[in-house]
């Protein structure tokens, strides 16, 4: 199984990002952009594997870690990935300190499982809106960015995700989640 975790967005959330992604589909020649249901935050990419019960127990140990904590999700900013091909285009997501903090513990967690490929660079939270897009002539990023509203959203738990390509189509999976607390209990 080829694994990822990930926040995950509610319905709202993904309207919101994906009415910004059609705009950009819209003033664009040409792009691979990303489907509305695979709109995700990606926190740690793990790869193929079978030790799905290490995985897990990784998510357990790095949620404790930061007292099972919610946190809220802001979404501002526009920016690419220079590419020969074709830019990545995406949203940028604040850092957030649970939030970094979680990556960081997930990722600690993670390599300490035995999954030593996992990224140990600064993270950098974005979200994929589009690969290998050329955007119209004319095409301006601040003017776009200028009409993006930000958009917010509680965090409510992570996930374990599976990529697949079920009849060539990707699709994302959630196959294990952690539920976050936010108020007192925490």
């Amino acid at each position: 199984m080829r694994l990822f975790t990930a926040i995950i967005f509610d319905e709202e959330t993904k309207d919101k990002i994906y009415k910004v992604e059609e705009r950009l589909r819209q003033q664009s020649k040409k792009g691979s952009f990303t489907a509305r249901d695979n709109l995700h935050l990606t926190l740690n990419f793990i790869g193929e594997t079978e030790r799905l019960e290490r995985v897990k127990q990784a998510m357990v140990r790095a949620t404790e870690g930061i007292g099972k904590r919610g946190f809220i999700l802001n979404i501002r900013g526009f920016g690419k990935f220079k590419r020969r091909e074709g830019d990545i285009y995406w949203l940028g997501v604040e850092k957030e300190p649970i939030l970094c903090s979680l990556q960081r513990r997930l990722a600690t967690e993670l390599r300490e499982a035995g999954f030593y490929d996992i990224d140990d660079t600064d993270y950098t939270p974005h979200l994929t809106l589009g690969r290998r897009v050329l955007p119209d002539t004319g095409f301006n990023a601040r003017e776009f960015e200028a009409g993006i509203e930000p958009i917010s959203m509680r965090v409510e738990k992570i996930s374990l995700m599976k990529s697949e390509r079920p009849d060539g189509k990707l699709t994302y999976t959630e196959i294990y989640s952690i539920p976050l607390k936010f108020g007192i209990d925490i």
